[in-house]
């Protein structure tokens, strides 16, 4: 392949992945990323700030779509139905490439405490997100803080549920957003 072709971030991603399962993401450089996806060091740090990006890309993308799911959102809906419209919202990017890599990325990820951290952090941006787009429809400030919360724990449980199953994010993130809604409703009984 040469080096104008499109898809170079999904290139640079597959290449990454391949790499990080044959020398582990610590003995891997930028440059052979790179090499590997038959790009430059150069269009890589076009597409990635760093070689952690590699495995966290998408995320500015992801927060626009929970800001227009939320704002999108029937007036009637409460939190937690404006947080379904923000993880129906970010089912467009849950694509079969992404389906695809996603349990290798998962494996690097918990293999490396610097990349758990990132992705807790890019999981605390999802839920100040969610929360700021709650707090703009005048939902109360704790009532946000709880439902941006359980937004994320559906988040998570979704994904993976995705990652297991495939199919429709939209239906498996309503889904766990669903379960997740009843477990906190349960918890009033197990007292």
């Amino acid at each position: 392949m040469g080096r104008w072709e499109p898809d170079a971030g999904d290139r640079l991603v597959r290449a990454a992945l391949d790499l990080f399962d044959e020398q582990g993401y610590e003995n891997t450089a930028v440059a052979q990323i790179a090499e590997r996806a038959g790009l430059t060091k150069s269009t890589y740090f076009r597409h990635f700030r760093d070689k952690r990006e590699v495995l966290f890309s998408g995320q500015d993308r992801l927060l626009e779509l929970i800001t227009d799911g939320i704002a999108g959102a029937p007036e009637s809906a409460g939190a937690l139905g404006a947080i379904e419209g923000a993880l129906v919202a970010m089912a467009v990017t849950f694509t079969q490439d992404r389906w695809a890599n996603g349990p290798r990325r998962l494996a690097v990820i918990a293999a490396n405490d610097e990349l758990r951290e990132r992705d807790a952090l890019k999981m605390a941006g999802f839920a100040r997100t969610m929360k700021a787009g709650l707090l703009e429809r005048g939902v109360p400030e704790l009532d946000a803080d709880v439902a941006s919360e359980l937004g994320v724990l559906a988040l998570r449980r979704g994904y993976a549920e995705w990652l297991e199953t495939g199919g429709d994010f939209a239906e498996v993130a309503r889904r766990a957003l669903e379960e997740v809604r009843g477990a906190a409703v349960g918890l009033e009984g197990a007292e």
